[in-house]
């Protein structure tokens, strides 16, 4: 039997729906990627931020969402992890060269490895989806039954619209990337371009509030 009520479910599909439509870093980390590396590390990315989200979740629902909030070092700590990963992601774009041919096949598969585990540790360490999904999941949540499978199953609809929107956003600029990888030129300005979003997501991150 499915923990939420049918009822609850149908009012927070459309309202998830709408969160996750809205551009935010996890779009905009899925963009660059596809941009950089094509649609399969997009796609890679996209599974690792949603991976991330169903972790949030859990944490929220423990309750550290909520020890995090109380205690801003905590929350400085890992804000500042998170933006100086990504720009450390940033630089490694801009020291990126366009791969040769020959080589394709086994970038593409240590891309596609990485990638996941990018997008999740930039979810991870970004302590406003924590607080996000702890301000938001609980209006549907029904107190007089059990929490955590109430919070385990709206995490897990809201990280599958989150699985095709961003997907959607990834496979868009994976093909365009793909389209001109061949161009060393085109190719160099892709990495320049996926190397500015990452800084700007390290930029936004650096310069939220904490609450």
């Amino acid at each position: 039997m499915f923990p939420v009520e049918p009822l609850t479910l149908l009012a927070f599909i459309p309202a998830g729906l709408a969160l996750n439509l809205t551009p935010g870093a996890d779009m905009m980390f899925c963009l660059g990627q596809g941009l950089k590396s094509g649609r399969q590390a997009a796609m890679a990315a996209n599974a690792g931020i949603a991976v991330g989200g169903m972790v949030h979740t859990l944490l929220a629902a423990l309750g550290l969402g909520a020890l995090v909030k109380a205690h801003p070092e905590a929350f400085e700590l890992i804000r500042w992890l998170g933006v100086g990963y990504l720009l450390w992601l940033a630089l490694g774009a801009l020291r990126a060269s366009p791969f040769a041919a020959q080589a394709q096949t086994e970038v593409v598969r240590t891309a596609t490895g990485r990638a996941f585990w990018q997008g999740l540790m930039v979810n991870l360490l970004n302590p406003k989806v924590i607080l996000f999904i702890l301000a938001f999941l609980p209006q549907f949540v029904d107190p007089t039954r059990p929490i955590l499978p109430q919070f385990l199953a709206l995490g897990l609809v809201f990280s599958l619209g989150g699985l095709l929107v961003n997907g959607a956003v990834g496979l868009f600029a994976g093909s365009i990337g793909q389209r001109v990888a061949r161009s060393a030129g085109l190719a160099r300005w892709l990495s320049r371009i996926s190397a500015t979003i990452f800084g700007a997501l390290a930029l936004r991150l650096a310069m939220m509030p904490r609450s």
